[in-house]
């Protein structure tokens, strides 16, 4: 399940993606490799693990082990989760430190409450997104996996998930599902302005709401378009007051653009957009 670095291309489950032959070609590859490193060490960075210790992570997603490797490196033990088994043999043949689980993770994550201390994940979440069976229900496989992710990680620890939505919607499922299970946090934004460089970091706080960090690249740009910080309460299109703004003249404005990105037919804005009318009698 593990990432390249870009966007998937494929549509198809990741087992059946990632079969002998694309796992070997995958791991062997110079450029993967290298930027799976950076994003691995920049979702560990974005942990805030104590540094007098060594910590038990869970690597959602590990794939072939690439980001188990940096977890290695920092002298940190871990435990790799991932639906390909091809991945998961070129793992067991590069002699990966880490302990390795074949399991999908929309069934949940099988641990005891508490055992671990971090996660992280890298390109692996947004394939929970995908309908790949009849069976398959995005968000109840996503709540699925964010509920008992909460479970077995240990209170004030953090979950760090690197992930390429497909569009605000997916993303808006993402954190929703999340936010559901009790997590509090926010996605961090590494580069927002750059095509290339423009990395999503989903930083999840268990128990506890933490500060949410920087992104990269953000010191000329306004921090508060590039983190989406969000808490497990009903906050929602609510004004100071406390009274709802749903479906008020932003609110409708905001909507309609939405569905004109997605291609869908809008009536045009006009000064009477957002109107109330008057009661008829």
């Amino acid at each position: 399940m593990a990432g390249s670095g870009r966007r998937p291309e494929h549509r198809g489950p990741p087992e059946l993606f990632y079969d002998e032959a694309e796992a070997r070609k995958y791991t062997q590859n110079s450029r993967v490799v290298e930027i799976q490193s950076q994003m691995s060490e920049r979702a560990v960075e974005l942990l805030g693990l104590p540094e007098d210790r060594p910590c038990l992570l869970l690597d959602v997603g590990c794939g072939s082990g690439l980001s188990g490797d940096y977890i290695s490196e920092e002298g940190h033990y871990w435990i790799g989760m991932d639906i390909s088994p091809a991945m998961l043999d070129v793992a067991v043949e590069r002699e990966v430190e880490g302990d390795l689980l074949l399991a999908d993770v929309g069934h949940g994550i099988p641990f005891r409450p508490g055992t671990f201390d971090g996660c992280i994940s890298i390109s692996a979440v947004q394939w929970l997104c995908n309908a790949d069976r009849k069976s398959h229900s995005p968000p109840k496989r996503l709540y699925r996996f964010f509920s008992t992710l909460y479970t077995v990680l240990a209170r004030g620890s953090r979950a760090v998930l690197q992930l390429y939505p497909e569009n605000s919607e997916q993303l808006e499922l993402i954190t929703a599902q999340a936010m559901r299970a009790g997590f509090t946090g926010g996605m961090v934004v590494d580069y927002p302005n750059s095509a290339k460089a423009k990395k999503f970091f989903l930083c999840l706080f268990v128990g506890t709401s933490g500060m949410l960090p920087k992104g990269l690249g953000t010191e000329c740009a306004n921090e508060e378009s590039h983190q989406a910080k969000f808490t497990n309460e009903r906050t929602r299109f609510r004004n100071v007051k406390g009274k709802s703004v749903k479906k008020s003249r932003d609110w409708i404005l905001e909507k309609k653009e939405r569905r004109r990105r997605q291609g869908k037919e809008v009536r045009a804005d006009t000064k009477y957009t957002g109107r109330k009318r008057r009661p008829h009698f």
